[in-house]
């Protein structure tokens, strides 16, 4: 391999993890409560900007003792859409009010064009009746460049812990994102 060979093959990696880290933060900021894109839109297009990201045959999996049970496993864009639709369903009761995804220890390994990357993430989830959680999770995703875009092939996801926050622990918070207006 000639050294200008060399630096374009560290510099498509290089793209790959920024494309990869992308993609991965857009994961996480449609799935913020209140979702801030703009023009605002409504939970069920939300979905579909969430499956965007996902490759048509993608996995989407809880594991481990706590969440085997609460997520169990989605395979293809229509169990995909399902999972996503029992955390924004109309009828949910409470309703999730605010939740936030903070993303950190991130690893991303490059190979071609496939790729896979760790991370853990925590997010604070606030009810319309008060209560209120932190979550914390680990990841272990899956990525394949498909044409010019990498796109997730799988989401697999373990419980670090799970705690109460007090009641109403926020005090002050958008009902709506206007943050790209």
């Amino acid at each position: 391999m000639t050294n200008v060979e060399n630096l374009i093959s560290r510099i498509e990696v290089l793209e790959a993890e920024a494309a990869i880290r992308r993609i991965q933060a857009r994961y996480m900021m449609l799935c913020d409560t209140p979702c801030p894109v703009f023009p605002a839109v409504s939970d069920a297009e939300r979905i579909e900007l969430v499956l965007e990201l996902y490759t048509k045959d993608a996995v989407w999996e809880g594991v481990g003792e706590y969440y085997d049970n609460q997520f169990g496993r989605a395979e293809g864009k229509d169990e995909l859409r399902a999972h996503f639709n029992r955390f924004w369903s109309a009828d949910q009761d409470p309703k999730l009010i605010l939740n936030a995804h903070y993303l950190t220890s991130e690893q991303i390994f490059v190979d071609g064009d496939t790729a896979e990357g760790t991370w853990i993430h925590m997010q604070p989830w606030l009810y319309a009746d008060g209560t209120a959680l932190l979550r914390s999770s680990r990841l272990f995703n899956a990525f394949r460049k498909e044409g010019d875009s990498w796109l997730i092939t799988r989401t697999r996801t373990e419980n670090v812990f799970i705690s109460s926050l007090p009641n109403n622990f926020a005090e002050s918070y958008p009902t709506t994102s206007v943050l790209f207006k």
